[in-house]
């Protein structure tokens, strides 16, 4: 094994030798070739430089020999370069380094050959005079001044030799590095046998540190890879039970997130260890704020801290129901249940926070409601009963008070007859089961039908009935259900002025907008008036004013509940003004078109 890893290192030194070798000398020679072109480039450049800046005389001048060779004087100390300046017939009439008149023609020189078309021409040779290679760039200037010849720079490629010079050492150098590398290489060719099980040892820490996306990335078919193999499947299994692990978990928070009842959690160490939103609107705080912190810190919401201070405290199922202020009133449900492992151990307290103020609020109604209705339907069936039963036992003589009874019996079971319409109807409504039919409805038309059925009623008090509605309005709606509520509202202002009174009807077109646009009709009367306490109950159901004067009319008390349903079906509102003695206004605003079809 040895010979063998002998041999191995004798090989590989020698091919990283070999290659070493071949890629320095193709670097040397890159790196002079680099080198000089970029001196070529900036040499030209100066040149170029020179031309548009240079301040040329002409060349015919008997100073011009002295001037240039001034001049190259000058500019080889701010180039670093030998400047010549040369006629075109090849005539050097400057130069930096030796006297023009010493010096040779040009003319057939390279560079300057190579430069008369216009182009940048260089050469390389050896110069005898300074004894170095040297790299010349010229390039053909005319100028205005009367100059037509050639700028020259000349410059010493020692510093490129230099340059290589360094390149050989670092070669050297790096070669040498090299060699020790092979070397090492060499002896750790036995050692790479080692490197599978390096690999599978490091992708088994990674998944013990639950990194599960960690493979091991070996193609082999002996033990080896069999093992690597078996780890892979191991961790696919893993992440795969990660995965539905995850998505349990975000299932479990979209559900808390989602639902309508608080939730609080509260583990054995009595902290805070859940909290889901619906929780953090009903205690007005951020789930940040609690989480992993005592209950105690619920101390804002202190009747809330008692229930889960109890449940804590006694670990069994509690229920109560509380009202808050925070700062509304609120009615709450508070669910305290204990949680216990498999082997008995516990865990903590889960509270259900359950606001249930509006369910309260509609029992409520509910229940005022059942009592209105008996209360209601009791007093004429009372009277009914009583005054039928005086009749049946004989005990009226007079045919006037016999004619009297039954007249009140038939008033009666009329009111009850109303009340029991008005009942079913305001179910009906309540309960969606009254679908609107929409349909153009001319609103003077509308009530003129209004007007010729309540005159009657209206003559038997003098009351006078006036109108303020334009012609040819339309709007869309239901037509039965607009003249119910219009009729209502007639009704009541009728019934409660007093003799000699007026009742009237404006109707006018508002909105700036033809989408905004709605008609407001206003019913007012000259009436008793509603007193400003009672105006935001007076669409309640069964809500009376003046009871024994709403009795003594004839009234169920569910009319104005009827007309606020039914505007609202319309899209529409309704509201009233009032004064005491002075009458009422109802105002009622409706769409002149239906948007879309209202949920009923």
């Amino acid at each position: 094994m040895k010979t063998f890893r002998t041999r191995m290192t004798i090989i590989l030194m020698s091919l990283v030798g070999i290659s070493m070798l071949a890629a320095g000398l193709t670097m040397a020679q890159l790196f002079k070739d680099s080198h000089i072109r970029a001196l070529k480039e900036n040499m030209a450049r100066e040149i170029n430089l020179l031309e548009s800046t240079f301040p040329f005389i002409s060349s015919g001048s008997g100073d011009a020999a002295e001037y240039y060779t001034s001049k190259a004087r000058e500019l080889e100390k701010l180039t670093d370069s030998r400047v010549t300046f040369i006629d075109l017939d090849g005539t050097v009439i400057g130069d930096s380094e030796m006297s023009p008149a010493e010096m040779d023609n040009h003319a057939h020189r390279e560079e300057i050959e190579s430069a008369e078309g216009g182009a940048i021409g260089s050469a390389i040779r050896y110069s005898e005079t300074i004894g170095e290679d040297m790299l010349y760039v010229a390039h053909r200037v005319s100028s205005d001044a009367g100059f037509d010849g050639y700028i020259r720079l000349s410059m010493s490629l020692a510093a490129v030799g230099q340059e290589m010079n360094k390149g050989w050492y670092l070669m050297f150098g790096g070669l040498l590095l090299l060699f020790l590398a092979a070397a090492l290489v060499s002896y750790r060719v036995a050692a790479g046998l080692t490197r599978p099980l390096e690999h599978i040892t490091r992708v088994a820490n990674r998944i013990s540190r639950l990194e599960y996306d960690a493979r091991v990335n070996l193609h082999r078919r002996d033990e080896i890879g069999q093992l690597g193999l078996a780890i892979n499947g191991m961790a696919d299994s893993l992440q795969q039970q990660l995965k539905v692990i995850h998505d349990n978990e975000d299932l479990m928070q979209s559900v808390l997130a989602n639902m309508t009842g608080g939730i609080l959690m509260v583990d054995s160490s009595e902290n805070v260890a859940l909290i889901n939103r619906e929780a953090e609107r009903i205690l007005h705080l951020r789930g940040e704020q609690i989480l992993g912190k005592s209950y105690h810190e619920l101390k804002r919401n202190y009747e809330f801290m008692k229930f889960v201070e109890e449940g804590t405290l006694h670990k069994e199922f509690l229920r109560e129901e509380r009202t808050v202020y925070d700062p509304e009133e609120m009615i709450l449900q508070f669910d305290g249940v204990p949680m216990f492992e498999d082997d008995g151990s516990y865990r903590g307290m889960l509270f259900l926070l359950q606001d249930v103020t509006e369910i309260r609020r509609l029992e409520a109604m509910r229940s005022e409601f059942v009592a209105n209705v008996s209360h209601e339907l009791k007093t004429p069936i009372a009277a009914v009963k009583g005054f039928a039963e005086t009749l049946l036992a004989g005990g009226v003589k007079d045919k006037e008070t016999e004619r009297s009874f039954l007249q009140i019996i038939h008033d009666e079971g009329e009111r009850l007859n109303r009340l029991i319409g008005d009942i079913l109807e305001l179910s009906k409504i309540e309960s969606k089961r009254a679908p609107l039919e929409y349909a153009p409805v001319n609103i003077k038309e509308l009530f003129d039908g209004i007007y010729e059925m309540m005159r009657a009623s209206a003559a038997k008090k003098s009351i006078v009935l006036v109108q303020d509605i334009p012609e040819h309005l339309y709007i869309e709606g239901d037509e039965d259900r607009l003249k119910q509520i219009f009729m209502n509202l007639m009704s009541n202002a009728i019934s409660y002025t007093q003799d000699g009174g007026r009742v009237k009807v404006d109707v006018e077109v508002i909105g700036e907008s033809e989408e905004e646009e709605k008609v407001r009709v206003t019913v007012s009367d000259t009436g008793i008036g509603i007193p400003k306490k009672d105006l935001p109950r007076i669409f309640e159901r069964f809500y009376r004013v003046d009871k024994a004067r709403s009795r003594s009319s004839g009234g169920t008390g569910l009319g104005l509940s009827i007309v606020k349903h039914l505007t609202e079906l319309h899209q529409g509102s309704v509201r009233v003004e009032s004064k005491v003695g002075e009458g009422s206004s109802f105002i009622v605003e409706l769409p002149v078109m239906q948007s879309a079809e209202p949920e009923i």
